[in-house]
């Protein structure tokens, strides 16, 4: 009996100390996900005056055309997908991924059919253990990432639409919508739509002087806002990754403290089992030597 409470006991003290980890945890996640929203948050203007430049060149006149704003048949699709370098976030990984394989087998026969561009490491080691080969990866982004962390990958996912390498990109990634809802999501961003920018706003809009001609302004700027898009994404998935962890955690706390309640009342009745037994032994000697 002896035996069991003391192993009872190294149990309940060996989940406080999980319960400690986990509620730190928790904590940490819960700080930076307030970063990761105020960095979203703040990213929103730059992206949206910039799409305002890009809508307003795209659309003062039918004679402006560019590459990127074009569709044409579908030979060849990329991916760009997102994941964190770190687990412990339930299952934020693991459903976005798992929505790009089915994905992958819908659409494709063979990997001569798309390029893969991935950054963080699960989602890296995720898909070279399955045998697909990864273009180019950006593992180790830091939590407050800039976008010289993603600028390189980024280029090269946007250049290999202009120059013909595939026909359509797509960026997987989990749209954030608050600590506890992540929704693993595959959107395209190449061709840019075009309707997009065809949409006018109400009230009053800018009108813009070019130099030089709009077709060479959208050289510049479209790339740059593709890569702007991704780097929303990645805000997007840090922002998500955070919340999903902030949310495992707690829920592990809980769990871990509902845990230590069990064996806690485990050892009182062994306690008191043990306690009963010693008092029997007792009246029982001394009823036998009377």
């Amino acid at each position: 009996m002896a035996k069991g409470m003391r192993e009872i006991k190294r149990k309940i003290k060996s989940t406080q100390n999980t319960k400690q980890i986990t509620k730190a945890m928790e904590m940490v996640a819960a700080s930076k996900l307030r970063r990761a929203q105020n960095a979203a948050l703040a990213s929103r203007p730059y992206s949206d005056k910039l799409k305002e430049v890009v809508a307003s060149i795209a659309t003062s006149g039918s004679s402006v055309k560019h590459p990127m704003l074009e569709s044409r048949p579908i030979k060849r699709s990329a991916y760009l997908v997102i994941t964190s370098d770190r687990g412990q976030a339930g299952g934020l990984n693991s459903n976005l991924l798992k929505k790009l394989l089915e994905t992958l087998k819908e659409k494709h026969k063979s990997q001569d059919e798309f390029s893969l561009f991935v950054i963080g490491r699960k989602g890296y080691d995720f898909l070279v253990r399955r045998k697909y080969t990864v273009q180019q990866e950006a593992i180790g982004v830091p939590d407050s990432p800039t976008f010289a962390d993603i600028k390189s990958i980024a280029s090269a996912a946007v250049n290999g639409f202009e120059n013909g390498s595939y026909d359509e990109l797509f960026v997987v990634y989990n749209r954030f919508v608050n600590a506890v809802t992540q929704i693993p999501t595959l959107k395209q961003m190449l061709p840019l739509d075009a309707s997009e920018f065809s949409k006018k706003e109400s009230g009053a809009s800018a009108l813009y002087e070019y130099e030089p001609e709009p077709e060479a302004i959208l050289d510049v700027l479209l790339p740059k806002y593709a890569e702007t898009l991704v780097f929303s994404s990645l805000l997007e998935n840090k922002a998500s990754e955070f919340g999903a962890r902030m949310t495992a955690m707690s829920s592990a706390t809980k769990n871990a403290t509902k845990m230590i309640n069990e064996l806690t009342l485990h050892y009182n009745r062994a306690r008191q089992a043990a306690i009963t037994q010693e008092i029997t032994e007792i009246v029982g000697g001394a009823n036998a030597i009377s």
